[in-house]
């Protein structure tokens, strides 16, 4: 029977590599310049060449669109730095402020620049106040610990604990602070293993579980946010209880079968492991001011159809309050992901542009989308975030599939919500590829992931997700009358 002593591991150490915003390795200059070239190209093309049924607003934001498209998806330029280029050539081109005539029905320039201010923003800006808190006072890995001391034991139950918590805990703060967390907890435990099957099982079970846990609530990834915030601007929000209820059945099930997979594939029936963890609560009152304010927070959310305080201003109160009682201070707001948040502001802004120029309509024009039947539709846009996701960064694929998703929905019958939904779900099943998430790469590079194992789970759960979410989820939607 193995046992593993109460991790020392920084988290830090997992990921010893040189990285992006997301978790890949740098390009080089040379690279970078020649697909910055390429993305110069797209750009060019629209606004010198006609392109019928497009007026000039139109040809800018075309142009706009496939410059971000080049550099997300070759990421020649950080993917946040791509962001806030849309942002700055809509204001060039497209807003009332625009270098040439664009015509009285442009967008103010001000409504641009509130993306990055934009109420998803603020909410999320609450999600990784109370996920760097958790860190702050190990609350995340002293909660992983408790709660993992039940599954001691029999192996395959101990997987099943490991992943029913990196869920948990991906729900409400970073999957890729969660994968660090966990793994920070499990590394003992896979040292004391002999190399082999059951090793690899219990390791790839981390990245799965932080993706799929992701998928559970607004603040659970970035692609949600950007789902939320195309809805908000579309006047279709919804709630936080409301994303809850339509993601997490199927994280449920998702996870259900990642679990059942990974057991039977990897961890041997009737092998042992016991789990020695050391549970250590900071009880100081700067800890204690946290765990209430947070507690508060999450349960603000969960009842927002209670109370009617929208859940982005709930999550500016933890803000405010971590702040002011000091728990939380300058250093600690430096801190946060910044990147992440105008990431995630790029695509609101990128939606809002594609929408003011009727590009979004000229896009809908180019296919006879009525013709195909509603399933065949929702099945190619979750094959497309999967595939998408699977080789370039999840929060890239959201931006631009989610504005150009909700525009297909126009005039069909699909709620705009579940297409939304739809597509900010399926991002999150792409986990094939170390560079597919940043969970993904916190696993590979603790060595203890063999690529070969990661592609095969990743490519048969992620499948098996998609297969349940384009089929079967928008039908029980329906059925529960949660749209």
């Amino acid at each position: 029977m193995q046992k593993a002593e109460s991790p020392k591991t920084d988290k830090t150490e997992l990921a010893d590599i040189e990285t992006n915003d997301n978790g890949r390795p740098h390009r080089g200059f040379s690279s970078s310049l020649w697909t910055a070239g390429a993305g110069l190209l797209a750009f060019l093309l629209p606004l010198l060449v006609n392109i019928p049924g497009l007026d000039a607003p139109g040809e800018r934001m075309l142009a706009i669109l496939l410059l971000a498209i080049v550099l997300w998806v070759t990421e020649a330029i950080p993917l946040v730095a791509t962001a806030l280029l849309v942002i700055l050539l809509q204001v060039l081109m497209i807003s009332e402020q625009a270098l040439l005539p664009v015509g009285s029905e442009a967008l103010r320039a001000a409504h641009y620049y509130a993306a990055l201010a934009d109420p998803v923003i603020v909410l999320f800006l609450g999600g990784f106040m109370i996920a760097n808190g958790a860190a702050k006072y190990a609350v995340d890995r002293n909660v992983a610990s408790l709660l993992l001391r039940p599954f001691a034991g029999n192996a395959r139950r101990s997987l099943l604990g490991f992943m029913i918590i990196t869920a948990l805990l991906s729900m409400f703060l970073s999957n890729t602070a969660t994968a660090a967390t966990m793994f920070a907890v499990i590394l003992p435990l896979l040292a004391a293993l002999p190399e082999g099957s059951a090793r690899t099982g219990l390791a790839l079970s981390i990245p799965v579980a932080a993706n799929v846990g992701g998928i559970g609530t607004p603040v659970g990834s970035p692609p949600n946010a950007i789902a939320l915030g195309a809805l908000v601007a579309r006047g279709e929000g919804v709630s936080f209880l409301g994303w809850v209820l339509l993601a997490g059945p199927l994280m449920l099930v998702v996870l259900g079968f990642a679990w059942w997979y990974l057991a039977h594939r990897y961890i041997p029936a009737g092998v042992q492991l016991e789990l020695e963890v050391e549970v250590n609560f900071d009880r100081s009152v700067p800890a204690t001011v946290y765990y209430v304010i947070a507690f508060l927070t999450i349960v603000l959310w969960l009842t927002e159809p209670i109370h009617g305080i929208p859940a982005y201003t709930v999550g500016f109160v933890p803000v405010v309050a971590l702040l002011a009682t000091r728990v939380m201070t300058g250093d600690d707001l430096r801190q946060l992901q910044w990147p992440v948040l105008w990431l995630v502001a790029g695509g609101i802004a990128l939606g809002a542009g594609i929408g003011a120029t009727g590009l979004d309509r000229w896009l809908l024009g180019l296919v006879v989308w009525e013709r195909l039947p509603v399933v065949a539709l929702l099945a190619l846009l979750v094959v497309a975030g999967l595939g998408m996701s699977t080789v370039i960064s999840n929060s890239a694929t959201a931006n631009l599939l989610v504005p150009l998703a909700l525009g297909l929905g126009t005039g069909l019958p699909i709620d705009p919500t579940a297409i939304g939904v739809l597509v900010a779900v399926s991002c999150a099943l792409a986990m094939a590829l170390p560079i597919s998430t940043p969970p993904n790469a916190v696993a590979y590079a603790t060595g203890e992931v063999p690529i070969k194992a990661m592609v095969g789970s990743g490519l048969i759960i992620g499948g098996v997700g998609a297969l349940v979410l384009a089929l079967l989820m928008p039908w029980l939607w329906e059925v529960l009358g949660l749209l």
